[in-house]
């Protein structure tokens, strides 16, 4: 689905759809409340009789409300417009390697409740506790409002037409009808989606009101895998078999550690939580040879990443590591598609201030000009949650999409 650039639209004529204008208008009500409907009708440069024939609209279908009514310079005192979400919900799970988590949250991706446990790797067993927990939620606040859907990040490759999870390797899934299953043990209607293009839609969505945003850019995650969210002219890149976006697994050596994929010396053997875990322990970069090692330690990322600031050699060298080789990755990324920016989010993206000057270090190596050397890189940490707000953006993005024409 397509963004609608508030700051770049062309409005629809005759010749066009009226449902285009009403898009417009919504999506202005979001990223710029409150708004009266003569805001609208300047911003748009339209009649105020047709604003107030499409607001009436989106009022009757209760996709925004009015609030007080506030003062003006001359005439009429306008009442604001607001995009309804708070009486709005929604469910965003996001499915990792080591745990699971779920939010209850609005249309706007403002957490109601969240929790999370242990990740069951079984695919039936993991769906029927997600089933029970969902219910619970649901239960348990009912008087916030009606739950419209569920989002549900998987850290894989993922089918948008057939609901499937094509192949995840740190869950050793493959052909995994996950979003039908959901649906069927929830009654809710769901939106599946790999965790980077979460990301890269919780940024498309659900980002700071009228901040400017821009239509080309990369979303990076650094987790228990890597991967990249593409955004090309305000719409993600998926590929023709819809599994666009696995700069984790372009090897790096072809003789270097086995990755979870199967192959060897991909990016991801060298840069994900694991590979760097494995690392400071001084084990053999495997992550599949560490995976027991962590579970029987309890030793995460956020843990050596505290031992590095706290001074610990061995810490600050391990994540080093790390961020040179994820420079060189960032550079082929830079170089492969030119991106206005490039976001960075995981849990190595908390250690950002210290990891920043050996990857720009290693993009001026790499990079094929020095405008892409440049390219702004924003740190997003896991703190913020941006997978389980690109959960919320899966129900939410529909809503204010543009419009398919034929």
């Amino acid at each position: 689905m397509r963004k609608i650039d508030t700051r770049r639209f062309v409005r629809a004529t005759r010749s066009t759809p009226r449902e285009i204008n009403r898009q417009i208008i919504l999506n202005l009500v979001r990223e710029h409340q409150p708004l009266s409907r003569a805001d609208l009708a300047r911003r748009m440069d339209i009649g105020r009789g047709m604003i107030t024939s499409l607001v009436d609209e989106l009022l009757a279908e209760e996709a925004i409300y009015e609030g007080a009514t506030v003062d003006a310079p001359r005439g009429r005192k306008p009442k604001m417009l607001y995009v309804r979400t708070r009486d709005r919900l929604m469910v965003g799970i996001d499915v990792r390697f080591s745990h699971t988590f779920i939010m209850l949250a609005d249309f706007s991706g403002n957490p109601v409740v969240l929790e999370r446990f242990d990740t069951i790797t079984e695919p039936a067993a993991l769906i029927s506790e997600l089933a029970t927990r969902v219910q619970r939620l649901i239960e348990s606040n009912k008087g916030a409002g009606t739950v419209e859907g569920i989002g549900l990040v998987v850290p894989g490759m993922t089918d948008q037409r057939s609901g499937r999870v094509l192949f995840a390797p740190q869950l050793g899934w493959r052909d995994v009808p996950m979003r039908d299953a959901l649906a069927e043990a929830t009654g809710l209607p769901v939106q599946i989606e790999n965790a980077p293009i979460a990301c890269a839609l919780a940024h498309m969505w659900l980002g700071q009101r009228g901040a400017e945003m821009p239509t080309d850019f990369v979303y990076v995650t650094v987790s228990d895998g890597v991967g990249a969210g593409i955004v090309v002219n305000g719409e993600v890149v998926r590929g023709a078999a819809q599994t666009a976006g696995e700069f984790g697994h372009i090897p790096l050596s072809m003789d270097g550690p086995r990755c979870l994929c199967g192959a060897t010396g991909c990016l991801e053997a060298y840069t994900s939580n694991l590979a760097t875990l494995s690392r400071y322990l001084g084990q053999e970069l495997s992550a599949t040879g560490t995976r027991k090692l962590l579970q029987e330690s309890g030793l995460t990322i956020t843990d050596v990443i505290a031992r590095a600031r706290a001074g610990e050699e061995r810490a600050r060298a391990a994540i080093q590591e790390t961020a040179r080789y994820l420079g060189i990755g960032l550079a082929s990324i830079i170089n492969a598609l030119n991106p206005a920016q490039l976001f960075l989010g995981g849990e190595l993206a908390a250690a950002w201030s210290e990891i920043e000057p050996t990857i720009r270090e290693a993009i001026r190596e790499r990079a094929l000009t020095a405008a892409g050397a440049a390219t702004p890189i924003v740190a997003e940490p896991a703190s913020d949650h941006p997978r389980l707000r690109g959960a919320a953006a899966l129900v939410a993005a529909p809503t204010f999409a543009a419009p398919k024409l034929a």
